[in-house]
């Protein structure tokens, strides 16, 4: 998912290599969202809006935790610092419907696999 994502800044800027890339550190960061699979059950049928939400909080959570983590270590693999709507450099407010729709797309994967 990162590496499409990075993919597609490419082409924003016009490099039609679109290279797209990414950090170990990512792999227990993305995996981590199997946490919220009990979350999910429960949420399930909870309005989507309200699920779209707290899922959306939750990855906000793991992703300022986990960056702050890494930064201390001067090992975080993304810095968000120079954008607007940041938070400490590690997460960007502005990626909150990116985060909404992750999650309920999350939801699919994870509920699909645990029922």
């Amino acid at each position: 998912m990162e590496i499409l994502w990075t993919s597609l800044h490419a082409f924003r800027v016009r490099n039609l290599k679109l290279t797209g890339r990414s950090s170990l550190w990512m792999f227990p960061i993305y995996g981590s969202a199997a946490f919220l699979t009990p979350v999910m059950q429960k949420m399930k049928d909870a309005p989507l809006l309200r699920r779209g939400l707290v899922y959306m909080s939750c990855i906000y959570l793991g992703e300022y935790v986990s960056g702050t983590l890494l930064k201390r270590k001067n090992m975080c693999p993304w810095d968000y610092s120079r954008t607007p709507y940041h938070l400490g450099g590690v997460i960007r407010l502005d990626y909150a419907p990116v985060w909404f729709l992750v999650g309920l797309l999350y939801e699919r994967i994870l509920l699909r696999k645990a029922l």
